[in-house]
């Protein structure tokens, strides 16, 4: 058919659409005029189109609509069209073809589509074998399943169409900016199509090409069009990749474009998805309702639909979640059963300690530590993770573990995410322990009177001098340090501890599960506590301590006061000013919590890691910067011209730990009315004096650490109060700080912070311990006790995974043990 008579047969679809619509030229987009105007060249020499439609009246529209259709009639190649004109589209969207076969392990390079080119680029997206790309999931879809007619399509929405190209040609607006602007046509109208820097484009749109587009309907000069729409050519295919379906939009790295993975991809599930083996048993399968493998794998690239695609994903997240509880149940079952662990049955001198603190246990801290006691005593090694809201008293209950190993000749080791963290913990637990004092602070040892025999604790930090660190490392080495309270540097292979009984884990969540491992190694099969500074979920520490027993300390101390949170307006910060000054003149003490050392200029919504850092936070645009004050320069200011008249003094994580020390003497002896400081008070820091605790740029912090912060205030007898300042804060981030005025509870709090951060921002996601979740959701609850459930059913059931029925899933936990290692290293 030749190209003026194709554009006949679609003139006469429409001038029939036109009598069935009263002559109303509504017809095509534009007006029929417009559309005529663009076919004048091909179609003059047969029709009389030398009209103006437009000024008709409609019995001159009827006049002339019914002539020119009459003197189509003796156009050879004119046909009467159905009433409902055959789409091209398959009739519903089909799984991948399984052929030709390919063996999984097969090299990527031999895929079709795959070029030298590519190749190295796929290799960097994680990709070398077939298993990779069947593997390779999409990060979300694009719902291309809104088919319309070209009459039909409404502007800003996502829409597909199916048409022919009318014309399409190449234009040239620079050395290498070519484009390709094509009009296609359906029997409703027409609408104009382009494809920016793409003109190669304009040779594979032919005119009469059958063509599916699909994309985001925009306005040029008062018409609608399409802008970089994803398309697909027509060409007998059994199911469509890139248009008219929920299409799959794939991770990339530079150089590598969506058209381009989809393609490789799809010839990847039509290689390798029926080499799939289900290493599920049939019985798990069948018994939680799930899809098989190879199904789900399909559905997750290319769904029929939004529910089968969910269906898909609750499939492979259970698998993920799955393979992570049967790795943490078996390695608690190696640990406990197979290995044996230091009895430390002598426990007296350590009940006489805690008698001798200057305050009263709680019944929670006494049931816990009788949990650690009877942990302890036994030759099994303890495996425990401890949790408890801020200010509910974890750390002497780990103090209490650690003495149950010293008492019995062995040593103990507390590891801390931060050399911060690590300096605070060796500063509380010194003075927790009597009277301990810093004799040597280039040695970083400090010397107390427990039970009537010196306990020497050791502070071991990677950012030491090369000499003191060795040294330190030899006093570990020939058993004269008692308690090493460190970083990551004690688990490093060349830091032996021979002696090592009790091992304590501070802020659990900002370790990997290997890291744990490493520490569990040192010594004679130490027994594990895991603390958790602030509130971990129940779906999070079900995830990530599956092999821990959990206690929980749900008592805060005897005359814990509630503490009364309230954001405060920018332009009211006068007022909080002065709430402060009442406070510090009825004798009371006062924290100002500030992001950064010093001023900084920053991204907005990026903020860094470490003493001064906060996280990556979520509805903030990352592009904006501003201005965040630093505590030295507001320790400045306040001094001179806010507070001149009271005592300040300045905290943070550039100084040294004498000075650190030196403050916050001074600040708990009531030398010191207002504590400037960084994030350096997170925990440790007890001042039953101090009543508020005032956060400056609030909307740095997430809701843990805020509530963190919080908890430094109401330890003594009087009201405590905890001030929110931001001063410029987001929408965003005004519902989070009215969330910390709301909720006081940790556990509630460490939800919403979980919800609106994700598991990626709330834990760190290389120092969570939390393996590569693609398709999991921490927050799905239920797939995850379900998973729990059948771990631990076929455990019970065959704990080395050794029958016949097993023997593909103990292939597959071998794998996945092995790329926890790689990737936790």
């Amino acid at each position: 058919m030749t190209d003026a008579n194709h554009k006949i047969i679609v003139l006469r679809d429409i001038l029939v659409r036109e009598q069935s619509a009263d002559y109303s030229n509504l017809t095509v987009i534009g007006g029929l005029d417009q559309f005529l105007a663009r076919w004048a060249n091909e179609l003059s020499s047969s029709i009389n189109i030398a009209v103006n439609y437009s000024d008709m009246s409609v019995s001159e529209r009827r006049d002339w609509v019914s002539l020119t259709i009459a003197s189509m009639e003796g156009i050879e190649a004119w046909k009467e069209p159905s009433k409902e004109p055959e789409s091209h589209l398959p009739q519903r969207a089909r799984a991948p073809r399984l052929s030709p076969r390919l063996p999984l392990e097969t090299d990527v390079s031999q895929i079709k589509g795959v070029t030298k080119t590519n190749h190295p680029k796929l290799n960097r997206l994680g990709v070398s074998t077939v298993e990779d790309l069947v593997y390779l999931f999409p990060h979300r879809h694009k719902d291309f399943t809104k088919i319309r007619k070209i009459s039909q399509l409404q502007y800003g929405e996502e829409q597909t169409i199916e048409a022919s190209v009318f014309e399409a040609k190449e234009n040239r607006s620079g050395p290498r900016r070519n484009s390709t602007h094509a009009v296609l046509v359906d029997d409703t109208g027409t609408v104009r199509t382009t494809w920016f820097n793409q003109g190669y484009l304009a040779k594979s749109f032919k005119p009469g090409t059958k063509v599916v587009v699909s994309g985001k309907v925009s306005a040029f000069r008062g018409g609608l069009v399409f802008e970089n729409p994803e398309y697909e050519i027509i060409r007998g295919q059994d199911d469509l990749t890139h248009a008219a379906r929920l299409v799959p939009v794939y991770p990339l790295v530079e150089g590598l474009y969506q058209r381009t993975v989809r393609r490789i991809v799809k010839a990847g599930l039509e290689a390798g998805l029926n080499q799939v083996v289900d290493y599920l048993p049939r019985e798990i399968v069948v018994r939680t309702g799930l899809q098989d493998l190879t199904t789900a794998l399909s559905q997750i690239h290319y769904p029929d639909s939004g529910a089968n695609w969910e269906s898909a994903r609750r499939r492979l997240a259970f698998d993920e979640l799955f393979m992570m509880q049967l790795s943490m149940l078996r390695r608690k079952q190696s640990w406990q059963e197979m290995e044996t662990g230091v009895q430390l049955p002598h426990q007296d001198q350590v009940n006489t300690f805690l008698k001798s603190l200057p305050f009263e246990l709680t019944l929670a801290q006494k049931r816990v530590i009788e949990e650690i006691t009877r942990d302890i005593r036994s030759d099994r090694p303890m495996g425990r993770l401890l949790q408890g809201d801020v200010g509910s008293g974890k750390t002497v209950v780990a103090v209490a573990g650690m003495l149950g190993a010293v008492m019995n000749g062995y040593q103990a080791a507390l590891l801390a995410p931060t050399e911060i963290l690590a300096e605070q913990h060796f500063l509380t637990i010194t003075h927790m322990l009597s009277g301990g004092r810093v004799v040597d602070e280039g040695m970083h040892l400090a010397t107390a009177k427990v039970g009537g025999r010196d306990v020497i604790v050791g502070l071991l930090l990677g950012g030491l001098k090369k000499s003191v660190k060795d040294q330190m490392r030899k006093m570990v080495e020939e058993s004269q340090v008692d308690v090493v309270i460190g970083t990551h540097a004690i688990i490093q292979k060349e830091v032996e501890i021979p002696k090592l009984a009790v091992a304590v884990v501070d802020e659990q969540h900002r370790f990997g599960v290997m890291q744990r491992a490493a520490l569990r190694e040192k010594g004679i099969r130490p027994h594990l506590l895991a603390m958790s500074a602030t509130p971990i979920p129940r779906s999070l520490a079900l995830t990530l301590y599956g092999e821990l027993d959990v206690s929980f300390i749900d008592e805060m101390p005897a005359g814990r006061q509630s503490i009364r949170t309230r954001y405060v307006d920018p332009i009211k910060r006068t007022t909080a000013y002065d709430f402060v000054r009442d406070e510090v003149s009825k004798g009371r003490q006062a924290f100002f919590v500030m992001p950064f050392v010093d001023e900084s200029e920053i991204r907005i919504g990026k903020g860094k890691d470490g003493d001064d850092g906060t996280a990556q936070l979520p509805g903030i645009d990352p592009t904006k910067t501003k201005l965040v004050k630093g505590a030295v320069d507001e320790f400045e200011r306040l001094s001179s011209s806010v507070f001149p008249d009271l005592r300040l003094g300045l905290l943070h994580g550039r100084m040294s730990l004498k000075e650190k020390e030196l403050v916050m003497a001074k600040y708990q002896n009531r030398e010191i009315d207002i504590l400037v400081s960084t994030p350096v008070i997170e925990v440790g820091v007890d001042v039953p004096n101090a009543t508020v605790m005032l956060i400056d740029g609030a909307d740095r912090f997430g809701l843990a650490q805020l509530h963190q912060f919080r908890g430094r205030v109401g330890r003594g007898e009087h009201q405590s109060y905890c001030l929110l300042l931001a001063d410029d804060p987001s929408k965003d981030a005004r519902e989070r700080l009215k969330l910390v005025e709301r909720i006081s509870d940790g556990f509630r709090l460490a939800e919403e912070d979980l919800r609106i951060r994700g598991p990626g921002d709330y834990l760190g996601t290389r120092q969570s311990g939390l393996p590569s979740l693609r398709l999991a959701r921490i927050t799905d609850q239920d797939i995850v006790s379900l998973a729990r459930r059948e771990a631990t059913r076929i455990l019970e059931h065959d704990p080395d995974l050794q029958v016949n029925q097993y023997q593909e899933l103990s292939k597959r936990l071998s794998l996945y043990e092995q790329g926890l290692a790689v990737e936790m290293s």
